[in-house]
């Protein structure tokens, strides 16, 4: 039957994509549909009727079968039938009425008009091809920051050899025009020689330029491998105080190229970067303090753009690594430096680093040995002092006591992978729930080549089948928070009704699919991102599904961030009632996307046994 324009206009605003369309079109539109009512009676004479059009689900409970894809379970704000109008191949449409309700009818002529708009056409094909289109992803002011340094780094380096003298050193950087000069012994790099040492060590000293250039050289410069990002350089150059950072191949251990605070101004979009140079700063636990407290002022005057969301997680954590090593440092300036070799670890979203304003501390001491009784006071001493310091910085000491002040978190070498191999043996749920955290870990501070020793002995171990195949299926066990007709299931006992973990729910999940499967591949990074981009070919995850999820992790994080800083709280539950009708059909998208993943895993690691 004919329904009233301004009817179906009334549920359109409502209704992602075509609420964005410019008012004229979305009035046109409208003006074309109909209105059934479908029941379990009538549905086959009314799709008939409405044969090769889009429909739109206002209110009632339907299973569909319109493409060579699965059934799906559909009800209000869903959409079907358009998969023959994309294709235009006539597909058998199948509907069962699990609850009789209202459908809006548009023809194909009038829907493939609205195609003409990027963001219906995108959002339907995404939905076409099971994949979460959002566009503020690809839109992002700050992905940039994302880009590894192999990518940005434009021609050869500007080199020289530590032999050539100081006159010709000097002539190279004028003829290529920069203002800073790799200095190589075979080829590897010994040092850097920028204007400034030509100026301070050569003109005003009056220096022989006939000398060696090694003579007046910085050596052993602060470096970065080419695989890290540029995020990670500019944290570097900050805390370090430096206007030039060579990039290193991190298999041959050759320069590749230079980044420079002129690149810096050129590519970076804001000032991210300020409080952790007033961190680097800080000379004393009091400057700490009084700088780390800035942070959440500083996020909620700054974190306007989506993109911003993208990398507070990765600054907050950059920020939680220089307190950390502040902290050391303070300690050693009064009480000595440690006996031994020991690894500060970071654990869970500081190791990922994707902290939120939530996130409270997770670390551990790695040990080289066993220590002695006056060796484990100092370590002691250390642990405390360090962890009750960022607590007092507002990186809160963690519930379940996951943090180096507890004697069981201070391990020598040889504990630790005896630990490991415990897992691996007894991986039942409640073991996992514990030690899952720990398979998130990251260097902060202290000997990193000891904390890659420990990473090297896991490895075969975290690896095995059986191993693997707990931790699917246990992921498996946290169901997405969507009901079999793609309703939200909403939190139990919280005042607001609408509200959904987003981190429990949603994030976690993936960062669990994400560390299973890079696990399985040997890859040992710890961050989410950084584990799906280096999926290999052939990982039991298809590059194009590691890409979903990947935009997916971004969208949900920028989702939890945006709700902590507008509402000034440190929880994830963000209430479905506060997001835009696009929001909500990402999301849903992004659950019905996650859900996938988890039975995947499952068949990929327990032969779909969970």
């Amino acid at each position: 039957m004919d329904v009233l324009p301004q009817q179906v206009l009334d549920f359109l605003k409502t209704s992602a994509p075509f609420d964005k369309l410019p008012e004229q079109d979305m009035a046109a539109f409208a003006h074309d549909a109909s209105l059934v009512y479908l029941t379990g009676n009538n549905k086959d004479e009314l799709l008939k009727e409405n044969k090769g059009r889009l429909f739109l689900i206002q209110n009632g409970q339907f299973s569909v079968e319109d493409s060579p894809n699965t059934q799906r379970h559909l009800s209000e704000g869903d959409y079907f039938g358009y998969h023959q109008i994309l294709d235009e191949t006539d597909y058998p449409l199948k509907v069962t009425v699990d609850k009789p309700g209202l459908v809006f009818c548009f023809t194909a002529q009038s829907f493939k008009k609205t195609l003409a708009y990027v963001s219906v056409a995108d959002f339907f094909h995404g939905s076409r091809e099971n994949a979460l289109q959002n566009q503020a992803v690809v839109d992002s002011n700050s992905m940039w920051l994302y880009k590894p340094l192999h990518e940005l780094i434009e021609g050869l380096p500007v080199k020289a050899s530590e032999s050539v003298s100081i006159h010709q050193a000097a002539k190279i950087m004028a003829e290529h025009k920069v203002s800073s000069l790799l200095i190589t012994r075979d080829d590897k790099l010994v040092g850097i020689v920028t204007d400034r040492d030509l100026r301070n060590r050569v003109v005003a000293q009056a220096a022989d330029v006939s000398h060696a250039v090694a003579s007046i050289m910085t050596t052993a410069p602060a470096k970065i491998f080419q695989h890290r990002t540029l995020f990670d350089a500019m944290s570097l150059m900050s805390e370090r105080n430096i206007h030039h950072l060579p990039v290193i191949d991190r298999h041959s251990q050759q320069p590749v190229g230079m980044v420079t605070a002129t690149d810096i101004v050129r590519y970076q979009k804001g000032n991210v970067l300020f409080i952790i140079g007033e961190l680097s700063k800080a000379d004393n636990l009091y400057e700490l303090i009084r700088s780390s407290w800035q942070m959440p002022h500083y996020f909620a005057t700054h974190a306007k753009r989506p993109g911003d969301f993208d990398i507070a997680g990765k600054v907050l954590s950059q920020a939680t690594d220089i307190m950390t090593r502040k902290l050391i440092g303070f300690f050693q300036r009064e009480h000595g430096p440690a006996p031994f070799g020991y690894s500060w670890v970071v654990y869970g979203s500081q190791a990922r680093e994707d902290q939120t304003m939530g996130s409270d501390q997770d670390n551990s001491l790695l040990l080289a040995r066993t220590p002695n009784e006056t060796e484990s006071a100092y370590f002691e001493a250390m642990a405390n002092y360090v962890c009750n310091g960022l607590g007092k910085c507002g990186i809160k000491l963690c519930d379940g006591n996951i943090m180096a002040s507890n004697p069981d978190l201070r391990l020598s070498l040889d504990a630790a992978k005896e630990e490991a191999q415990n897992w691996v043996n007894a991986p039942t749920p409640a073991a996992i729930m514990h030690f899952n955290i720990f398979l998130d870990a990251r260097c902060a501070a202290g000997d990193s080549s000891l904390f890659q020793r420990l990473q090297q002995a896991r490895m075969p171990l975290l690896q095995q089948k059986m191993f693997l195949a707990a931790l699917a299926r246990h992921n498996n066990d946290t169901p997405v928070p969507l009901s079999m007709f793609q309703k939200f299931v909403y939190e139990k006992g919280y005042k607001q009704g609408d509200t959904i973990d987003l981190k429990v729910k949603a994030i976690a999940i993936i960062n669990n699919l994400a560390r299973i499967y890079a696990l399985a591949n040997g890859l040992t990074m710890p961050s989410t991102l950084g584990r799906l981009a280096a999926l290999p070919a052939g990982s039991g995850l298809s590059t194009k599904d590691a890409q979903n999820l990947r935009d997916i992790w971004l969208f949900l994080n920028r989702l939890r961030w945006r709700h902590q800083l507008a509402n000034n709280v440190t929880d994830n539950r963000v209430p479905v009632s506060s997001l835009s009708s696009i929001e909500r059909h990402q999301l849903k998208a992004a659950f019905k996307a996650i859900e996938r993943a988890q039975q995947a895993a499952v068949m990929n690691f327990s032969g779909g046994m969970s």
